[in-house]
């Protein structure tokens, strides 16, 4: 399975009523940066939670996993450990069950997923909202290359992917191609929902 996701079902229905935030977008687009930012601005906010996923290879420094080995991984995910997990060029991520402990007390959960999982999560959680954050493709070209993250794959192939579901849909998009400072606090409005329907862009 090239990507795979896996839900940790509520009997009583679609787990709530806090807000899962997704934000999704491709290799470049300065994902991490905007969610350690929001992050910093929410640290004395106990209301709004940054999960660490877990990946199997080791954390770069722009960002905060917790590394697992394959096989650790894997019976990780047999025992249940996982509220969701993917793969993704050529690595296993997953977001950690007590998740939907904070979603049912009402908490916010921001999270970095695959677009591939976006269906499943609007059909397991009550609130979902999906930010796209995008770059043009010379800027996301020119950070992958600075990145110089090899074990990912190679640049073109991370640039060329795409993944064709209708359920993947954003709420809203963010095209990070200024200031993060200034991104990042529209990030934030919509975490932590302040009227940010007023700044979906036009379809």
């Amino acid at each position: 399975m090239s990507e795979t996701e896996a839900m940790a079902q509520d009997t009583a229905g679609r787990i709530g009523p806090g807000r899962l935030v997704l934000v999704v977008g491709p290799s470049g687009a300065g994902k991490d940066t905007l969610l350690r930012l929001a992050q910093a601005a929410c640290i004395d906010d106990h209301n709004v939670v940054f999960p660490r996923r877990v990946v199997t290879r080791e954390s770069s420094a722009d960002e905060d996993n917790m590394a697992m080995s394959p096989d650790d991984f894997r019976r990780a995910r047999e025992h249940g450990d996982f509220a969701v997990y993917w793969e993704a060029h050529g690595h296993s991520y997953a977001l950690p069950l007590e998740i939907n402990d904070d979603i049912r007390v009402g908490r916010a959960v921001v999270a970095n997923v695959s677009r591939t999982v976006i269906g499943a999560l609007r059909q397991a959680y009550a609130n979902v909202i999906v930010v796209a954050i995008t770059a043009p493709p010379d800027v996301l070209a020119q950070r992958l290359a600075a990145r110089a993250r090899h074990s990912d794959g190679n640049i073109a192939d991370r640039l060329t992917r795409s993944v064709n579901d209708a359920s993947a849909h954003a709420d809203v998009t963010i095209l990070n191609a200024g200031s993060a400072d200034y991104h990042s606090r529209h990030l934030l409005r919509v975490i932590r929902n302040e009227c940010w329907h007023e700044e979906r862009p036009a379809q």
